[in-house]
């Protein structure tokens, strides 16, 4: 593990340790979206190691990919949900899978050096990704600070 991601893992550690027992508090805005862009770094490298049709150039493209894509699901995400609201009831949730799709291919199209090729292996990224939130929402860590995932860790605290 290079320097750079040791030193990237101990600000996340030192962070939830911080919060842990300022329940009460939120973070920092600085500490959250550091949690945020190295969860979804750690995200997109389990997607580029399991799917080889889902390249990366090199760290700095798997970080700068980390970085669109939490600030595309943080401000586009929540407004393509709602404008498919209508499409989404009448396909029981699907439409909702290719809005998700949609933000790999932007920040496929986006980042130069973090590459996804072709329709299914959009599909398979797009599946890992759920599958991975789903477990990282089930499991304790930093990632759980803010939002949905702080208030199920404390509600299996009590």
């Amino acid at each position: 593990m290079s320097k750079a991601w040791r030193t990237l893992l101990a600000v996340a550690r030192n962070a939830a340790e911080t919060t842990a027992g300022q329940q009460s508090r939120s973070p920092s805005l600085l500490v959250r979206l550091g949690i945020s862009w190295l969860t979804n770094a750690l995200l997109l490298g389990i997607v580029v190691g399991l799917i080889s049709g889902v390249t990366v150039s090199s760290a700095g493209a798997l970080l700068a990919a980390a970085a669109v894509f939490g600030v595309l699901n943080t401000l586009l995400k929540p407004l393509l949900r709602l404008v498919t609201l209508p499409l989404a009831i009448l396909t029981l949730g699907i439409a909702w899978f290719f809005v998700s799709l949609l933000m790999l291919a932007l920040t496929s199209d986006i980042v130069s050096g973090f590459h996804i090729s072709g329709f299914w292996t959009y599909v398979e990224a797009t599946l890992i990704v759920w599958f991975v939130n789903v477990v990282l929402d089930l499991t304790p860590g930093p990632w759980q600070i803010t939002g949905q995932r702080q208030r199920l860790r404390l509600r299996r605290q009590h």
